[in-house]
Order: structure tokens, then C-alpha cells, then sequence
């Protein structure tokens, strides 16, 4: 393979005229100037318009999944490491994964394993808040979140893709280690960049979201009325501050826009879709939540996480995983599926990831449950990725022949968060201010996109 301004190449994307000349192939290629020019546009629109039509579904397993049981199962290893479960051969030849997850085996080739994430941290909170903002900074004793979530800082920068749809929302139950919404807020950005919390069941046949209709007595055209007062208001006090921008409050707008148009309404009712679907997905809130998940990025929603919780697995993990994994096998699978059948998966980015892993060998259990678990985790943990550009059918990095830390391309959260970013065209430069008006960058200095993943 060639490589060209040290980036490898095999299609015309990104290729420098100055590249082409110092590998000697401009000629040979049959290229003119004029057709590689037209290919630099043709492949910087398509960036472009992958960019801008990019959203992310992040799968949250609050409490920590146990690589073992999941993504990177140790076969070979003594029956203490090894664990109650099995490991299954999936579609891609050498790639296995827990005996659980069937479903996932048959779509492998459309996702990618990172089996060396690490933080070695074992404290839920400091944890969730590492993999979710990519810094380290609240932990048990000062649990207050200390810097935006991805989610935040891709509404605060990218928006909703679609006028009238909200930029981020959470469901069904958002939080992280039981605070709501948790780490996967706006922090320092404010809460106008949290999520929108949609929680409830979507599975439930009269699950209604809050804040999606108007209340007793209020109508559209009162509404109409109530935001023309308030524009009133707004000249008012621009006559007095200059300096207020003249294009009124980009929250107020947004939220009249939830309020009156029919775009979210409509993206959160999933009787528009099939019987058989709905089966595909699960008839559970987990489940139903991925196809409305689905349903949002469709519409227009720019990020859209899943909690789901109760993962935290210290004993009877044989019975937990066997109550869980079914569950999260199918829907997972399912999603990632129905949107490549649609044609979105190469603008989707879909995650699965919880704050740590689970101790390489297992306990005794607890002393009311004495049924053998695994403890928390941060030395090494797994990542599930696809869409949006990922390859699919691989493994990016290893762990130990027991899974106890990295063995190859140890990565961390700073990594993760920049390569989310930069599916999105954020530069990881790019910086706020906090509180107390210090300038934050969006990631830590050191993240870098995780390449082995494209």
C-alpha cells in the first residue's frame, strides 16, 4: 500500500497532487490534474455531508460489564479466570465472544471489538465520568460532574441535524451510578446542553413523553401569542444592550419548536412501526428504547444514549449475565441491522460501553449472596463500535491471556471521546470555558483517533 503525507491510501480521498508526484503514480495512474481535482471536491463534499448527517447512539451499561462474560472471553484460561460461560465463534473467522450473544455473532462483520480500553480506576462515578467525558474528575467523594459529556459538547457544537427534533436525548431511564442524568450532562456548559430526558417505557403501550405536548388550556395559537410577547420583551431589551443578539433565544425557539411541530412527537411514536420489528428488537424497554433510538437519529437527532443499568454483578453473575445478555444480544444486534438495511449505519455511530470492566478472577460472591461474581475494574475493559466508518469484523487491541490489562494498543477515554469527535469533523482543539473562566479544551491534550478502528 502506498502511503501518502504518512496516511495510506487506496481511493482518491484526501490525495495531494504534491503526494501523487512524490510517489511517482500521478502519470502511471492515468489522473490528469483536472480529474484529481474533481475528485478532491467530490471527496470533500462527501466528508462533508457525512459530518453533518453523522448522530451517535451510545449503548450505557451503568454498573460494568465483565469483559469475560461479553466481548472478550478467555477460553484457555484456568476455570477461575475463565468464568461460568462459553465462548462462541462468531461470523468473522477468529473473533469470539460470549455464548450469549448469538446475535451478535451473526452481524461480527458489521461491528469492531476494542478489547484494550483502560483507566484503572475503579470507582463507579470517577469511572462513568472518565469514559463519558473523556476526563478524569468527579469520583465518590466530589460527585458533582466536573466537564461536559460527548453528548453536551456535540450539541453545544453540531446541534440537532434536523430543524424542530431535540439534539440529544436519554432514555429510558438516563443516569449514571443512579445520579440523573449523571455524567451525561452539560456540566460547566449548563443543562441547556443535556440530554432531553425521554425516559419511561418505550415498550409500555401508553408511554407518553413529558414536555413533548402543551399544557391545559394552552394552545398553539396562545403559544403563538406567549412567544411574539416575549419577542416584544427581547426588542425591548436589545434597544438597551447592544450587544444582545439580535436572533432572540436559541433555547426559547428550540423548545417552542418541540412544543408546536410534529417532528419529535411522531419520531417517539413507535405504532408507525411493523409488528415484526418490534419483535426483531425485543418486546422489552430495552428493546423498544434502540428502535426509538433509532427513530430519533432518523429524524434528525443528533445523539441519543441508552441507559441501561444493572451491571453490577459482584455475585450470581452466571444467573445475572443470563438475564441480561439475551436481552442486550438481540437489541443491539437488531439496531445495528435495521440501520444498515436503511442506509444509515455509515452516518451512525453506534457504542456499547459501561465505566470499567469486572476483575479478571472470580469471587466468592457476597456474604447474603455467596454465588461467585467479579469486582470492579478499570485496568482493561471492552468497547463495542460500528458505523459511521468503522470497519467491521475486527479487533482493535488485546488483552493478557487472562484479561487482566492490555497486552497490545493500550487505549484510554481521552482516545475514545476524540475519535467520537472526530467522526462528527470536531477538532479535538476546539475549547469552552468553564466556571470560573479557565479554557478547556473539549478533550484531554494526548487523545487520539483510535485509526486501527477505520
Amino acid at each position: 500500500m502506498i502511503h501518502l503525507d504518512g496516511q495510506p491510501f487506496g481511493n482518491c480521498a484526501g490525495i495531494t497532487r504534491r503526494g501523487l508526484l512524490q510517489a511517482g503514480v500521478l502519470g502511471l495512474s492515468g489522473l490528469t490534474l483536472a480529474d484529481l481535482m474533481k475528485a478532491r471536491a467530490m471527496a470533500s463534499t462527501r466528508s462533508r455531508v457525512a459530518v453533518d448527517n453523522t448522530s451517535v447512539i451510545l449503548i450505557w451499561l451503568d454498573g460494568g460489564p465483565p469483559q469475560h462474560e461479553t466481548y472478550d472471553p478467555k477460553p484457555e484460561a484456568p476455570a477461575e479466570f475463565r468464568g461460568p460461560l462459553k465462548a462462541m465463534e462468531t461470523r468473522v473467522p477468529g473473533i469470539q465472544i460470549s455464548e450469549l450473544l448469538p446475535e451478535h455473532a451473526r452481524v461480527m462483520d458489521k461491528m469492531a471489538l476494542i478489547r484494550s480500553m483502560h483507566h484503572d480506576n475503579g470507582d463507579h462515578f470517577a469511572a462513568a465520568h472518565w469514559m463519558l467525558t473523556g476526563y478524569l474528575g468527579s469520583n465518590s467523594v466530589n460527585l458533582a460532574p466536573q466537564y461536559p459529556s460527548a453528548g453536551s459538547v456535540i450539541t453545544r457544537l453540531k446541534g440537532a441535524k434536523t430543524h424542530g427534533m431535540p439534539a440529544y436525548v436519554g432514555l429510558p431511564n438516563t443516569h449514571s451510578v443512579g445520579i440523573a442524568p449523571g455524567y451525561h450532562g452539560g456540566a460547566y456548559l449548563g443543562s441547556a446542553f443535556g440530554p432531553f430526558n425521554a425516559d419511561g417505557d418505550p415498550n409500555d403501550p401508553n408511554y407518553k413523553v413529558n414536555n413533548l405536548s402543551l399544557s391545559s388550556g394552552v394552545t398553539v395559537d396562545r403559544l403563538h401569542d406567549r412567544k411574539l410577547l416575549l419577542a416584544s420583551f427581547d426588542s425591548t431589551r436589545r434597544a438597551l444592550d447592544e450587544a444582545k443578539s439580535t436572533a432572540g433565544d436559541p433555547f426559547q425557539n428550540a423548545a417552542f419548536d418541540l412544543l408546536t411541530g410534529p417532528a419529535a412527537r411522531a419520531a417517539f411514536d413507535l405504532n408507525a412501526e411493523s409488528p415484526r420489528l418490534k419483535d426483531r428488537y425485543g418486546r422489552h424497554q430495552w428493546g423498544q428504547s434502540a428502535l426509538v433510538a433509532r427513530r430519533l437519529v432518523e429524524a434528525g437527532t443528533r445523539f441519543v444514549t441508552l441507559t441501561f443499568g444493572g451491571w453490577d454483578y459482584h455475585s450470581s453473575l452466571d444467573k445475572g449475565m443470563h438475564n441480561v445478555l439475551p436481552i442486550l444480544d438481540r437489541c443491539v444486534a437488531t439496531l445495528v441491522d435495521d440501520l444498515d438495511q436503511r442506509g444509515m449505519l455509515d452516518t451512525t455511530l453506534v457504542l456499547v460501553m459501561g465505566e470499567f470492566g469486572r476483575t479478571p478472577k472470580i469471587n466468592q460472591g457476597l456474604p447474603n449472596d455467596p454465588i461467585p461474581g467479579r469486582d470492579h475494574w478499570g485496568q482493561v475493559m471492552s468497547v463495542l463500535a460500528a458505523g459511521a466508518g468503522i470497519a467491521g469484523g475486527r479487533v482493535v487491541g488485546s488483552s493478557n491471556a487472562r484479561g487482566e490489562v492490555p497486552k497490545d494498543l493500550p487505549l484510554t477515554p481521552a482516545d475514545l471521546v476524540t475519535t467520537i469527535y472526530d467522526r462528527l469533523g470536531l477538532d479535538p482543539e476546539t475549547t469552552f470555558y468553564d466556571r470560573v473562566n479557565r479554557p478547556i479544551p473539549i478533550v484531554p491534550h494526548g487523545g487520539r483517533v483510535i485509526q486501527e478502528l477505520f
